[in-house]
């Protein structure tokens, strides 16, 4: 009975001795060829992209180009890009000519600030004006000195002492002839005070030619150039200030052909952060070199803010015409370049393909472009993100 309890123990120590080797040999990391059907595929865990502040993991998918040039994007790439699509729409729109052009300022809302003589610039009440500040009508932006010859300011100032001493006795006779009123005729006390006032306005002339004369704004602007500092000499006709409406502007631009101009209406401009919206004015008719002038007027947005601009700015101009064109219109920002160099746009073909159309474009405005080859109406375009869709490989 004893040996049988023996035995007993012994297979049962045996038992769990090759049941601990089996786990540990489990668990010892070495590649099994049977555990490699089991073991989880890599692909799910190198999908994980990053995992947030929240402790939430974001997967992503990744996008491909196919072989036949189309580009494979899943949604969560989709949104990750921001691509945003639009419908293009066919039609007929204007003929779109391009000038060349630029800023100037409304001369109705804008003016000089020039000297008549020459003279030394002196600090004005509230200071020399600066660039960007904002003036009003009348206001005083410096001082002139005249410059005189030493010579000239003793003849003034003596002429001006001379005129005092005859507005003192002047001043007197009259004083009298009041105290005498009705023995004195009332001719001489008339005459008396006319001699009395015309001394006292040459008096006054005298004087303000002594004084220093005062640069004042034109009109309510801003500040666009300012070519003046304290004690600087200027000559007659200098201009010193230079004051404009931000809110009022104009282009001019230069056609050389003045075929191309029948029937203009409206205009654009791009311009760095946005679009200038023109309204036609005018063509001059005097030639400006070698081209005629044409004026547009700078509209003001809905915003009420312009895109920032500065008077002289050169610019391209797309001026609409009268004539027509038909065309798929489409934002300009769809319009990309491909490792040609060539105008593309992504065609949006099925909830994850994106395919790339060569296209010829003509100008229509500078919010849009119309396709005249490439396209027939109808597609939905990529407007948004285009360039990250050319960057896939």
């Amino acid at each position: 009975m004893s040996d049988c309890r023996n035995t007993s123990r012994y297979a049962l120590v045996l038992l769990l001795a090759s049941a601990l080797t089996v786990q540990v040999w489990a668990h010892g990391g070495e590649d099994h060829g049977d555990e490699k059907k089991s073991t989880p595929a890599p692909v799910a865990i190198d999908a994980v992209n990053a995992v947030n502040a929240q402790g939430h993991v974001t997967f992503i998918e990744p996008a491909l180009r196919l072989p036949d040039g189309r580009v494979f994007v899943p949604k969560s790439a989709q949104r990750q890009l921001a691509l945003r699509t639009q419908v293009a729409r066919k039609g007929e729109f204007p003929r779109t000519v391009e000038l060349n052009g630029r800023v100037v300022g409304d001369p109705n809302a804008g003016g000089r600030v020039q000297t008549f003589q020459s003279g030394r610039i002196e600090a004005g009440p509230k200071g020399l004006a600066v660039l960007g500040q904002r003036v009003s009508k009348g206001q005083v932006l410096a001082w002139l000195q005249p410059a005189v010859s030493a010579i000239d300011r003793g003849s003034q100032q003596s002429a001006l002492a001379e005129l005092a001493a005859q507005e003192t006795v002047l001043e007197r006779r009259v004083a009298r002839f009041r105290q005498l009123q009705g023995s004195v005729p009332q001719k001489d006390i008339e005459q008396a005070q006319i001699e009395l006032a015309a001394v006292k306005k040459r008096k006054g002339a005298v004087s303000g030619s002594l004084g220093r004369e005062a640069l004042v704004a034109p009109v309510s602007g801003v500040v666009s150039a300012a070519n003046a500092v304290v004690g600087q000499v200027v000559d007659a006709r200098d201009v010193v200030f230079e004051v404009i409406d931000p809110q009022r502007l104009a282009v001019e631009a230069l056609a050389y052909d003045p075929l191309l101009l029948a029937g203009l209406a409206r205009a654009s401009a791009p311009v760095a952060g946005g679009v200038l919206d023109l309204a036609f004015v005018g063509i001059g008719r005097s030639l400006k070199e070698q081209a005629m002038p044409v004026l547009f007027r700078v509209e003001l947005p809905k915003t009420g803010v312009l895109p920032l601009v500065a008077v002289g700015q050169t610019l391209k101009v797309l001026a609409q015409t009268s004539e027509r064109q038909s065309g798929v219109a489409v934002p300009l920002v769809a319009v990309v370049r491909n490792a040609a160099n060539e105008s593309v746009v992504w065609v949006h073909e099925s909830a994850e393909r994106f395919v790339s159309r060569k296209i010829r474009i003509a100008p229509l405005d500078g919010h849009s472009v119309a396709v005249t080859d490439g396209l027939s109406g109808g597609e939905r375009v990529v407007v948004h993100g285009a360039a990250s869709l050319s960057q896939i490989r």
